[in-house]
């Protein structure tokens, strides 16, 4: 009985390396000789004898390979070729042609740039998802807007955490250019960011329910949950119409200016607002967005 011979490919040259994170040359050969129907520990023995001892099984050096180039094709948003090269190993034979196919695929993808409008499940862990989503917060350009750069902004979205958080802000550290995107896509959608308070729509983050300076609910002596009821109960203490009409303008350009320019509720504003907030008032800047004609409120 003549024996079948299966030829291997040559062993490879050692400067003959990929790009860092794809398997180098000498694991693409443990790779291939495998495809070709030789068996897992012969291929590793001859390839990359230097991944065994240690008590390191042949089988889990080619499992790691493969659950690579599955992690690569995921990273690079190629769900296609990660069901492809999840295959069984049993139809290692039968996938042998597509997955070098895929393979080679996989060495010039690279990882689509993100969009601001994308979906946030694109991009984060399905848990950070879920909390995002629970928050009200389902695009890039949500999260962008509504999650203000500063010191624990994720305390404000329950379930979310401080490791997931971290993930968030390392991401947007890697595109700087989604946060501008933002903005823009914010301003191009309104004639303008300066409404009557009663017309504004606010996320948690800057209506004061959650403010750093807020009492403790049993403390407080009033049944406000936000600035807005807060100050509308203060204006309520005074008996003049006129009052009250010239202290909201204050009250409401005061709640305007930290929410638009500094980012933050009127309850969680510091020292350092209050003395930016006083140079504004001698000189409001951008003049443009601050100061116009007078006109009603509607």
């Amino acid at each position: 009985m003549k024996t079948r011979h299966i030829p291997l490919p040559a062993p490879p040259r050692p400067d003959d390396n990929d790009s860092s994170g794809f398997p180098d040359a000498a694991e693409l050969a443990v790779l291939r000789a495998w495809y070709a129907g030789v068996a897992v520990r012969p291929a590793v023995e001859r390839y990359l004898p230097s991944a065994l001892g240690d008590g390191k099984s042949a089988r889990g050096v080619l499992g790691r390979i493969r659950r690579r180039l599955v992690a690569l094709a995921r990273a690079a948003h190629r769900d296609d070729l990660a069901t492809l090269l999840d295959h069984p190993a049993q139809e290692r034979t039968q996938q042998a042609k597509a997955v070098a196919q895929a393979i080679e695929a996989l060495r010039t993808t690279r990882p689509p740039e993100p969009q601001i409008a994308d979906d946030i499940a694109q991009w984060f862990a399905p848990r950070a998802v879920r909390a995002l989503q629970a928050y009200g917060i389902t695009t890039l350009a949500d999260l962008t807007v509504r999650i203000p750069r500063r010191r624990q902004w994720w305390k404000v979205v329950p379930g979310l955490g401080a490791a997931n958080a971290q993930a968030i802000e390392a991401f947007f550290a890697a595109w700087p250019a989604l946060t501008e995107k933002a903005r823009a896509l914010i301003v191009a959608s309104r004639q303008s960011p300066i409404v009557p308070w009663e017309s504004i729509s606010l996320p948690n983050e800057v209506d004061g329910s959650e403010g750093t300076f807020r009492a403790p609910p049993a403390t407080c002596t009033l049944d406000a949950t936000n600035d807005y009821q807060a100050v509308q109960t203060w204006l309520a203490l005074l008996e003049s119409p006129a009052t009250q009409r010239t202290y909201r303008k204050e009250a409401e350009r005061l709640i305007l200016w930290a929410i638009v320019e500094r980012g933050r509720a009127l309850s969680s504003l510091t020292t350092e607002d209050a003395i930016a907030y006083r140079a504004f008032l001698r000189h409001p800047s951008p003049r443009g967005r601050w100061v116009g004609p007078v006109r009603p409120r509607s």
